[in-house]
């Protein structure tokens, strides 16, 4: 087996099995983030949540604003209420380049980003796409679709 081979089998196997995990959050807090409140007067709400099938052996941080929002897996969701004064820029790691998203918000609306896995040259890459908020919910009230603890990245 040559060494090209031998790559595309460990990269292959990295993103299609296992599992990986992240700090979750309480279930209280998870109910509470499930419950899609109001944001607070004059603030939007962002969830950014990851379901993707692909590369659940991988870990992906995500940014706004230059500032780690926290460092997500397969199933897992942040929650955050967030100035709508100016817009925002969120990013996620990917295999050469981060990949950015810039929102624009209004107060009083929840808004819902999902972070997906995609194929890369070495190792998976991640992307962003804003969803609507008919199908951000329906993912994060999946039971196994948990709030992560947010604040934690790795690079």
């Amino acid at each position: 087996m040559n060494k090209t081979t031998f790559a595309a089998i460990i990269l292959s196997s990295m993103l299609l099995g296992g599992c990986a995990s992240v700090p979750l959050a309480s279930d209280a807090e998870n109910a509470t983030a499930k419950a899609f409140p109001a944001p607070e007067n004059g603030k939007a709400g962002l969830y950014v949540y990851r379901d993707s099938f692909a590369g659940k052996a991988l870990k992906k941080d995500v940014y706004l604003d230059g500032h780690c929002l926290g460092e997500t897996s397969d199933r897992v969701f942040f929650y955050q209420q967030i100035s709508t004064s100016q817009s925002h820029m969120l990013g996620t790691e990917s295999e050469f380049s981060p990949n950015n998203l810039t929102l624009n918000v209004v107060p009083g609306k929840n808004y819902f980003v999902r972070q997906y896995i995609k194929m890369g040259v070495f190792v998976g890459g991640a992307g962003l796409e804003n969803v609507s908020e008919t199908e951000g919910m329906r993912v994060v009230s999946k039971p196994e679709v948990k709030l992560a603890v947010p604040g934690k990245c790795d690079n």
